[in-house]
Parts: C-alpha cells; structure tokens; sequence
C-alpha cells in the first residue's frame, strides 16, 4: 500500500484559515439599547465602514430612552467630544468619507434625535444616514 502525501496539507489549512478569516465579519460592539427600525421607500447603503460611527437610539433595560456609542450609554454632550476625537484620529481620505448612522427606535422622541443631531452639528460631522428597512421587509438596510 503507498503511502499518502501530506506535505501540501498545512498549506492547504492555512488557506482555508484565511479565506474565512477575511470573509467572516465580527461585531464590534453590543447593541445595549433595545430598538425597531423604522421602514422606508428611498434607501441606498453607506459607503466606508472604516468612516462610519454608529449611534444606537432606543430603550434600555431600566426601560428609559438612552443613546448608545461606542459600546457605551452615553449623552449628547458626549458625542460631541467623541466625534471632535474620532475626525482628528482619522486620516484626510477617511474624513471626507465620514458618516454618522443613527439606528433609532421608531418610537424614539424627536427630542431626543434633535439633540444628538444637534450634537453632531457642533461636532462638525456632515454626513448623517438613518437607518430604516424596506417596506416590510424584515432585514436591515444601512
């Protein structure tokens, strides 16, 4: 009985091991507020991910409206100051591409998105997109 030629085999995991590393999306942050996204007609998708901050609106556990960023319940005085780092971190390419994406519950107050809208005004931010499904589609369009 020959025997079987394994001396391609690592190379062939190790390919294997890239190819789902670079296709396999991992979340980066965990979504502490509990929200429905709202439906809309003209949706398009976001362009750069690498430019774009995500801004979760929506109830928390104690059952009150709350504002998550970066992994964290925060205030619209607290996106500012986010923002204004997050811009000058970023380099020039990524700061003509930067977006805002305000994932809100459609129940939210318009208070309450007038205020972080307000924030990122001051922070200079200028590209902010809203994130809604279409009809009544069940998945998530950005």
């Amino acid at each position: 009985m020959p025997e079987l030629n394994t001396a391609s085999l690592p190379d062939l995991i190790f390919t294997v091991l890239f190819f789902f590393m670079i296709v396999t999306h991992l979340r980066t942050e965990e979504v502490k507020v509990k929200y429905t996204v709202p439906q809309g007609t003209e949706l398009t998708k976001t362009g750069s991910k690498s430019a774009t901050v995500n801004i979760h609106i929506g109830l928390t556990d104690g059952g009150v409206e709350g504002i998550q960023l970066n992994g964290r319940l925060v205030s619209p005085e607290d996106i500012r100051t986010y923002m204004k780092d997050a811009q000058k971190k970023m380099s020039s390419e990524d700061r003509k591409k930067f977006t805002v994406a305000i994932k809100a519950d459609r129940k939210t107050k318009m208070a309450t998105v007038n205020a972080v809208k307000e924030a990122l005004r001051q922070a200079g931010v200028k590209h902010i997109s809203y994130s809604a499904t279409e009809g009544a589609a069940a998945s998530q369009t950005h």
